[in-house]
This record gives C-alpha cells, sequence and structure tokens, in this order.
C-alpha cells in the first residue's frame, strides 16, 4: 500500500462554507440551512443553539445588540433538562448560603458570567433580566465578567434569572468572593473617600492661601485676614483627622512592633505642623501653614493609594479560582438489595456498576451540592462534567483534560482505580467516581494555600529597603531632637519653629514615593502593553534575570490543535481529500476528544455517520454509505483488526513498508475505511506567532529553557522551530522544580513562564514567575506577572520596562536623599524657614513623581 499524495499544511485547505454565523461569525457547515430575520434580512445560523439565542434577542426587542456589539457572539448552546436541574438546585437555602447576601425582602449575589465579549454583551444581559419582574436591579461589569443581581425570592427565583441569562447565550455561575477580595474592595473605597474630601479641602485652603500670600486681599481689614485663617483651620481638620488617619495607625503599628517606619516621621510632621498652626490661629500670631500641610497629605495619600492599586490586582484574579470547582455534584445512592443496573447508551454500552466488594446497587441519582460531599460518596461524572472531588473511579472509563491541572491540553486516560482530580474536566465517557477528599483537602486547594503561601513572601530587597529607611528615619528624629535642645538653650522663642522646618524639610515624602510611583508609572504602561504586574519586587528583580524558563504547551504554543499534514493512501475505494475530511468529521463530531475539535470546520452534513460508536480514549467508528468506517490511534485500529481477521490485519500487509508503518504510529488519528488505511491525519499543537522573535531577543544577553511535560520527542521537535538553548521533556511539576534550583545553583536568577496549575508550585521556585492570561486561574493566582494579551513579545516588554523603572527609581533614591543632604544643615542652622521647608519638601515630591511619570512615555 503506497502513499499516493502528501499534503501539506498550506495545501490542506478547507472545505469552502457557504457563509459565517451572523451571531458568533463561525464558519455555517455544509447542509445546514438555519436562519433568523434581523432588521428585516435574513441572516444564515450555523446551529441551532446561535439560531435559538438569536431569536430570542430578536423576539424581546434586543436587536440593537448587533448593531453596537465589536466583537462576536458566544456561541449558543441548547439548554438541556439536567442543566435547568442543576439551576433549581441553587433555589435551596443551604447552598445560597455560600453567596447570598439577604437584605430584608430582597436578595443580593455576585454572577460570574462567561462568553462577555464587549460592552454591548453588558447591555444585552442588562437590557434581558431588566424584563423580569422582581428583578430590582442589575448592574453587569464586562471587564471583570461579572454581575451584580438584586431580586425579591418571592416573584423571581435564581434559577430563573440564570436561565434567562442562558436564553440569550451566556453561561453564569454564582460567584463567592473570598475574603482578601472583600477586604481589598472595602480598603478601596476609603481610600477614595479619604482622596476625594481631603483632595476637595485642600483646594479650598490653597485658594485661599494663595490669595494671602500674593496680595489678591491686600488692604482686607485684619479681622478678616483672621476669620480666613479660621476658615482655613476648619477646612483642614477632617484632612487631619480623617485623610492622614491612616499614617498615624501605621506609625503606631510601628512603634508597637519597635520599628520606625516612613509613617513616623511624617505623623509627627502633619501633628506638629497643624498644631502650631492651630495655636498660630487661635492665639492670633505667628504665621499658619494649614495649605501646605493639606497638600502635604494629599500628596502622600496619593502615593499611598497608587501603590495599594497595584497590588489589589491579585485579590481579583485570586477569587476566579472558585469557577475552577462546580456547585453541584450527581451523588449515586445505594441500597442493599440485589437489583442490576441498567446499561447507560451514551456510555457506548458500559455498565455503570460500582465495585464489587462494595456489594451494593445503584438506586437513584441526586443532585447535591459539591461542598457537602465527603470521603467515601460515589458521584456520577457525564461527559463534559468537572469532577466534583479527588477521588478514584469505581466504574466506567474515560478521557479526563487535566488542562486545568498540569497546562498540557492532551486529556489524560482513566479507568477503574485511576486517581481524578476535582476541577479537571471529564471528556467522552461516563464515569462513577468515589470520593477519597473533602473539597478542603482537595489536590486544588492545596495548591492554593500553596500560591498564597508565596504570594505572602516578602522579597530580599524591600526587606533591605525597609532596613534603610528606619535608620534614614531614626536619624531626622535625632536630627530633630538635637535642633529642639540646642535652640532652646539660645533662642527659646525660634527653636519650636526651626525643629519643625527640619522635620517638614527632610521628611522623607520624596523617599517615600521614589520606588511606589516608579512602580505605580510602570505597572500602568505595562498594562496598556496587556502586563498586569501583581509582585511589588518584580521591577527590581527583572533586570537581573539572565535565565529564562518556559513551558511548552499552552506558552510556547498555543494549545489548539490544528490539522497539519495530511497523507491520503491508495485503497480499493479511492477518496478525494474532500471526502476523508468531512468523513472523518462526520465521525469526530460523536466525540468530545480535543483531538476530534479540529475536524468540526470540516463538517459536511450531507455526509451522516450511523450505527456509531465512541470507544473512550480510542477513537470513533461508524457507517457511512454502507460502508464501515473508523478513526483514531494507529494501536487501537491495528489491535481492531487483528482480532477481527487475521487474514485481513492492516499490520500483516506486505504493502506497507517498515518506514509507512512508523509514520502510522506516530500519526495523531489514523482513518480506515473496511479495515483498508485511507488517511493519516497529524494534529500539530501552533507555535506562538511572537515566540521565535520573543526567544531570539532573549537569547541575546539570556539563557532559554524548555520545561515540559510532553515527551522528549515533542520538545526536541519545537527547538527544531524555535531557538531554545536546552529542552527538557517528560518532566513533573517537581521534577521542573529541581531543574530551576539547578540553574540558580550554576548562579543563574531565573524567571518561569507557564500556564497550567501544576506550574504554580514552579512559580514558588523561580525569582520571577509569569503566567499566561489563557492560562489556569490557579497559576495567574500565583503569578508574580500576567500576560493578559498573551503575547510572547510582552516579555520582552517587561524587561526593557523594568531596566527602565530600576534607572528612575535609582535616580528619584539619589534626588531624594541629595535633597535632604543639602537642605538638613540650611534647616538645623535656621537658615530655612516652616513655609521654604514645605515649598522645598512639596518640590521635591514633585520632581520624584514627574520623574517616574517618563516612564508612562512608549
Amino acid at each position: 500500500m503506497a502513499v499516493n499524495r502528501h499534503i501539506s499544511d498550506s495545501t490542506a485547505k478547507k472545505v469552502t462554507m457557504t457563509s459565517k454565523c451572523f451571531h458568533c461569525y463561525e464558519a455555517v457547515p455544509t447542509g445546514v440551512n438555519l436562519s433568523v430575520e434581523i432588521n428585516h434580512v435574513t441572516q444564515p445560523m450555523c446551529c441551532i443553539g446561535c439560531q435559538a439565542v438569536a431569536q430570542t434577542i430578536i423576539d424581546n426587542g434586543l436587536t440593537q445588540y448587533y448593531t453596537v456589539r465589536t466583537e462576536p457572539a458566544q456561541k449558543g448552546q441548547p439548554l438541556v433538562p439536567e442543566q435547568l436541574q442543576k439551576n433549581k438546585l441553587l433555589d435551596e437555602a443551604v447552598l445560597q448560603s455560600e453567596f447570598i447576601y439577604q437584605d430584608k425582602d430582597c436578595k443580593e449575589a455576585i454572577l460570574t458570567i462567561d462568553g462577555i465579549s464587549c460592552a454591548a454583551c453588558a447591555w444585552l444581559i442588562e437590557m434581558q433580566l431588566k424584563k423580569l419582574n422582581g428583578l430590582v436591579n442589575i448592574s453587569v461589569n464586562a471587564t471583570s465578567q461579572r454581575a451584580t443581581v438584586r431580586w425579591q425570592d418571592d416573584k423571581v427565583k435564581l434559577s430563573e434569572i440564570l436561565l434567562a441569562i442562558e436564553h440569550i447565550g451566556y453561561q453564569a455561575l454564582p460567584f463567592k468572593a473570598n475574603d482578601a477580595e472583600i477586604r481589598n474592595k472595602k480598603q478601596s473605597k476609603e481610600f477614595i473617600k479619604r482622596l476625594g474630601i481631603s483632595g476637595i479641602l485642600m483646594m479650598q485652603v490653597m485658594m485661599i492661601a494663595f490669595g494671602l500670600y500674593f496680595g489678591a486681599f491686600s488692604g482686607m481689614a485684619e479681622h478678616n485676614k483672621v476669620y480666613l485663617r479660621w476658615v482655613s483651620f476648619i477646612l483642614t481638620i477632617p484632612i487631619i483627622f480623617y485623610g492622614a488617619f491612616p499614617f498615624y495607625t501605621g506609625a503606631i503599628k510601628a512603634i508597637k512592633a519597635k520599628r520606625l517606619s516612613m509613617d513616623v516621621p511624617v505623623s509627627i510632621a502633619i501633628i506638629l505642623a497643624f498644631s502650631a498652626s492651630a495655636w498660630g490661629t487661635i492665639s492670633e500670631q505667628g504665621e499658619v501653614y494649614f495649605e501646605s500641610v493639606s497638600m502635604f497629605t494629599f500628596l502622600l495619600l496619593i502615593g499611598k493609594f497608587l501603590e495599594f492599586r497595584a497590588r489589589s490586582h491579585a485579590a481579583q484574579v485570586s477569587a476566579n479560582l472558585l469557577k475552577l470547582m462546580p456547585m453541584t455534584a450527581t451523588k449515586i445512592v445505594f441500597s442493599n438489595d440485589s437489583s442490576t443496573v441498567n446499561t447507560d447508551s451514551s456510555n457506548n454500552g458500559a455498565t455503570n456498576t460500582p465495585t464489587q466488594q462494595n456489594e451494593k446497587s445503584l438506586q437513584r441519582e441526586v443532585m447535591v451540592a459539591a461542598k457537602q460531599l465527603i470521603r467515601g460518596d460515589t458521584v456520577m461524572v457525564k461527559p463534559g462534567e468537572v469532577v466534583p472531588a479527588d477521588g478514584v473511579i469505581t466504574a466506567g472509563s474515560s478521557q479526563l483534560n487535566e488542562a486545568m491541572l498540569s497546562g498540557e491540553q492532551l486529556p489524560i486516560s482513566k479507568t477503574i482505580n485511576d486517581s481524578v482530580f476535582a476541577g479537571t474536566i471529564n471528556g467522552d465517557g461516563n464515569i462513577m467516581v468515589q470520593v477519597k477528599q473533602a473539597s478542603s483537602q482537595s489536590f486544588l486547594s492545596q495548591l492554593i494555600r500553596l500560591s498564597e503561601q508565596s504570594q505572602a513572601h516578602k522579597p530580599k530587597i524591600a526587606q533591605l529597603s525597609d532596613k534603610i529607611a528606619q535608620y534614614f528615619v531614626a536619624l531626622i528624629l535625632l536630627t530633630s531632637i538635637a535642633t529642639a535642645i540646642y535652640w532652646q538653650q539660645h533662642m527659646p522663642e525660634e527653636a519650636f519653629w526651626i525643629t519643625l522646618s527640619v522635620l517638614v524639610a527632610t521628611c522623607p515624602c520624596a523617599l517615600s514615593l521614589a520606588t511606589p510611583t516608579g512602580l505605580t508609572c510602570a505597572t500602568t504602561r505595562l498594562n496598556r502593553a496587556g502586563i498586569m504586574i501583581k509582585g511589588g519586587h518584580v521591577m527590581e528583580t527583572m533586570p537581573e534575570i539572565n535565565c529564562f524558563a518556559f513551558d511548552k504547551t499552552g506558552t510556547l504554543t498555543t494549545g489548539e490543535f490544528t490539522i497539519g499534514d495530511i497523507e491520503l493512501l491508495e485503497t480499493a475505494t479511492k477518496h478525494s481529500r474532500e471526502q476523508v475530511l468531512a468523513i472523518a468529521a462526520a465521525l469526530e463530531a460523536h466525540s468530545e476528544h480535543p483531538i476530534a475539535k479540529p475536524f468540526a470546520e470540516y463538517r459536511d452534513y450531507h455526509v451522516t455517520a450511523e450505527q456509531v460508536k465512541v470507544h473512550s480514549g480510542k477513537g470513533v467508528s461508524g457507517t457511512i454509505n454502507a460502508i464501515d468506517y473508523a478513526i483514531g490511534k494507529y494501536s487501537w485500529l491495528e489491535k481492531s483488526t487483528e482480532n477481527k481477521d487475521n487474514d485481513q490485519a492492516i499490520n500483516s500487509s506486505e504493502s506497507i513498508s517498515t518506514n509507512e508503518k512508523a509514520n502510522l504510529k506516530g500519526a495523531s488519528c489514523v482513518l480506515m475505511a473496511n479495515n483498508n488505511v485511507v488517511a493519516v491525519f497529524h494534529l500539530v499543537d501552533k507555535v506562538r506567532e511572537d515566540a521565535f522573535e520573543t526567544l531570539s531577543i532573549l537569547n541575546e544577553d539570556n539563557k532559554t529553557l524548555l520545561l515540559s511535560g510532553d515527551s522528549q520527542l515533542a520538545c526536541d521537535t519545537l527547538t527544531k522551530t524555535l531557538p531554545i538553548h536546552n529542552a527538557l521533556g517528560g518532566l513533573s511539576a517537581q521534577d521542573k522544580m529541581l531543574q530551576i534550583q539547578h540553574a540558580q545553583a550554576q548562579g543563574y536568577k531565573v524567571a518561569m513562564t507557564g500556564d497550567g496549575v501544576n506550574d504554580s508550585p514552579v512559580f514558588g521556585a523561580a525569582h520571577v514567575s509569569i503566567a499566561m492570561g489563557c492560562g489556569a486561574d490557579i497559576t495567574k493566582s500565583g503569578a508574580d506577572v500576567i500576560l493578559l494579551n498573551n503575547k510572547m513579545s510582552s516579555i520582552n516588554t517587561l524587561v526593557k520596562v523594568s531596566h527602565r523603572t530600576r534607572r528612575i527609581i535609582i535616580q528619584n533614591y539619589l534626588w531624594a536623599f541629595g535633597y535632604n543632604a543639602i537642605v538638613l544643615p540650611l534647616a538645623v542652622t535656621g537658615y530655612i524657614t516652616p513655609y521654604m521647608a514645605v515649598i522645598g519638601m512639596s518640590t521635591s515630591s514633585i520632581l520624584v513623581i514627574s520623574n517616574s511619570l517618563r516612564l508612562l512615555k512608549d
């Protein structure tokens, strides 16, 4: 059997499609004739799901959605009774207690909504739900893909709200925010309130001060000037006692911990300056500095708020980890009778019986909350469902997608006595799982805790900065005390003002802003480029990185399989390329296996398969036009033909050469017709477009490593395409960690880039961890950097910006220390008045901020 023709990726063109679906923009397969009239124009639809969603949008008078949307809609999926049953379970009070807030007659919940692609989606959901009787309010955030819903439970149920969302093509689930996110939201509101009040009042005080300083109020009676001082005094009180409150608490905590933070001199300066100004107002003598202390407090609050915002994104990403876990599970209730169990046709003839040792038989299926599962419970996991708990398979077999744990897209075959983990997705077979761990002790929960521990670790450079700041603050305080003692003996009437000048002039405001403003501006600049910084040490550590380690699938590659090479072979029956693709697509349409997805675009509905049987983890067989076809692994097909008829076994055919047999064994899947090989398909994991350029630039000054769980052969194949110094395959998470530690032992500073949950522990070993935006939520939670745009070139941008940030921060520190070195002797000797000290301090802070703002420029 000789190879007739070889078709490369460039020549293997898609089957011609008539048009694109108006709703989701996907190609309409041949033979599908579905449409919906939108704005008096008949628009094509690719499937029943999209047709149903589009028709619902039209029927509800929401046609405007199609004119304002900027991205294609999510592909519609027809609702099934099982999904409706799960939604109704969410109406139970026991389950709602986890995510519902009860307020008098109303209930409030946050929903996570999948499929939102633009602001028009948010508008569509809001408009659709506002039609529900009993819905009090709904607000959809297109950025975070969440909705806050408030409703009257006696008029409308949560399941009805979810159903209304699903009717227009979006999947919604209750969202339970974690404690960190709730705490951060509360702090953010407090910060904004303090900034708003302080900023508004500061502007009023500054207006009065400018009038007094520049003669706008010249000729005014003295009692009117006193009146303006009292107005400034009253306006400044909220700034000092509310706006500056975080500095006081920070100073008190530092003193209790027997440390000296920058909050200590800041608090002393604020309190002294305000007290002196208040006394000057009351006694009507001396100078007042309400405008200076107001501006000083406001600038410091801005710096503190920007620093807080740079860190608060972590909580939002961490909270999305809850999406990995299902809310409900199908629990199996057993009885002790000896009744038999029916065969489940959807499992291709497999019998869903528990292990014989239990001597129990299936009584019924009960939908329960996943968190209520305990050790020893048995659950049924159907195709496409998420495993609700760690356990062992007691019946059935299937392929499970563990990409959210391992990052590798290829599913893993699982059968009886194999372990499965919570959060993984079942493939194309029914399985029964005996729970071994409660949800709080699951493998996923342990990884989450490990990631949180790594995030809590404080980098060494931050610890060193704290020590330097303590010595600097101590020096300022000692100098101020010495100044007060000296001038109290020589000029008592000037001692207070000179001491205040020392505190204000040398106050480490610029020093405290040097790093936060630099990091915040750099973070903003990177956010514009689709890069989110979570770790405060990233900008300081990245310039020292000289080794970049990468995961393979989902990182250097897209994790999406495409049909690469197709080989057509001579058989008794001739097949064209289009026929082969259509036949393969007709068979694979019955499979949930990831390898089946690339064939979907070649589906021709004129070609229908009958007597289809899905062989879990092996392939699919069926009859088309009275011809028996099978597609799947060559090893399975080879064994299958041997069992049927040794004379017709494909491996015994003398016409197949040794090289061709090796090629068949190396293929992703093989199509057979009546035991004859028709075609060989080689699927490839597409390499990211910018991977080559990114690695080429990195290789100029750094070492590059490929650390993958894929086979060594797959890694070696990738190195032929990409310039990588060293590629290692077949590695577990522990192996990857050891490789990083080995590189560190050789003196390398390592940055690790990955996308799977098993990369999360590895991230803890690296100096800087980088997660792809398309990766698992747990990985993004534990990473220092997230590439939201999924572009490899963003790593080069990160390196470039981090080097600039380090230079800017060094410049800020030099200016801050240089300014204090110059102004300190002048203030101590009495050559600087408090007014001049405030101007100098403010100017120093503004210069530091302005220097940091240069990072925002491209």
